[in-house]
């Protein structure tokens, strides 16, 4: 119930630091690690004490809805970067060519992606490499949330790990998804000791401390790895299921997600927007999903969270295939 060190118990920043480098080949210590209260405001931090009014943040898009409203809370431009759904969200150097300036200051990444799942591949892990060795006033913040929630077969490079430009780059993590603590609303920075000692100077004004007894529960977190692992391979099973079925509807398309717990699914030749999608299948399927207008996209999308029980992923499925064959006929 009492105050505790500011930017975090030393013993629970002194296990981040090594999860992330055992987990993620990160070399961060103790010293480069604050506690945040969920990894939003740590995002938010990263943000405001690392860029001025006027500059230029690139962030793309589909993407979390929360970087371009943080970016302009700090004074700075939103540039968002289109991806394509045909080409599975790929990132290309020619696109990161096209929106940079010599204003442009920070890149904001999230993988495995909020709404996509997609990971970081070691080519894509390449082309962010490349780009910040050209431009070496640019500084990464990699949003990392979903890391431990990654399938079989994909690969996510985490960018902190890539030696040639670790110094400049800014990672945000927590136990919201990887332990399902959301509610505890526990998260953490890690970031070079230069940008950690700016950062913290915003941290001490806006925030004491986290709960002492949040962040003893995030100690014993990493003593769950089995219980991580079995909710990793269930989340799998899941995805396999609610996927598979949205795919065998016609006129429905979704990517094999490669990490994350979300669907993102394509609906096509309805007659209708995201917005009205969205409305349409809660009416008629039963069924919540976010539309993709709001992550940025203007293709017909909505995404579906896949952290549900087998039977009502089911369930959700065939109501969502009755909806939209009822569409057809209306068309």
């Amino acid at each position: 119930t009492h105050y505790t060190v500011g930017p975090g118990l030393p013993e629970l920043r002194e296990k981040i630091a090594k999860k992330l480098h055992e987990e993620n080949g990160c070399n961060y210590n103790a010293d480069e690690i604050m506690v945040t209260p969920g990894g939003k405001y740590a995002i938010y931090l990263g943000v405001i004490g690392l860029i001025n009014p006027g500059d230029e943040v690139i962030y793309f898009e589909p993407g979390w809805v929360s970087y371009p409203a943080i970016i302009e809370s700090a004074g700075g431009k939103a540039v968002p970067v289109r991806l394509d759904f045909e080409a599975n969200f790929k990132i290309t150097r020619k696109a990161l060519d096209n929106v940079y300036t010599e204003k442009t200051r920070m890149i904001i990444i999230n993988y495995p992606n909020n709404p996509t799942g997609r990971t970081l591949s070691t080519e894509e892990a390449g082309v962010f490499e490349q780009f910040m060795l050209d431009h070496p006033d640019v500084v990464l913040l990699a949003d990392d949330m979903y890391e431990r929630i990654i399938f079989s077969g994909a690969e996510n490079v985490c960018m902190g790990s890539v030696s040639s430009v670790a110094d400049r780059v800014l990672t945000v993590n927590g136990f919201s998804k990887s332990v399902a603590m959301t509610g505890w609303r526990i998260g953490y920075l890690a970031a070079p000791k230069y940008m950690r000692d700016v950062i913290y100077k915003l941290y001490q004004h806006t925030l004491t401390c986290v709960s002492g007894m949040v962040q003893k529960a995030a100690e014993k977190a990493f003593e769950c790895q089995d219980e991580i692992e079995s909710m990793r391979q269930s989340y799998e099973r899941r995805r396999d299921i609610f996927i598979n079925s949205l795919n065998a509807i016609d006129g429905v398309e979704c990517h094999m997600p490669e990490g994350a717990f979300y669907a993102w699914a394509r609906f096509d030749d309805t007659g209708m927007n995201s917005e009205e999608m969205c409305e349409y299948i809660l009416t008629e399927a039963k069924v919540v999903g976010v539309p993709g207008s709001g992550y940025g996209t203007d293709d017909c999308c909505v995404r579906f969270s896949f952290a549900a029980g087998e039977d009502d992923l089911k369930k959700a499925a065939e109501n969502i295939k009755t909806a939209v064959e009822k569409t057809r006929k209306e068309i």
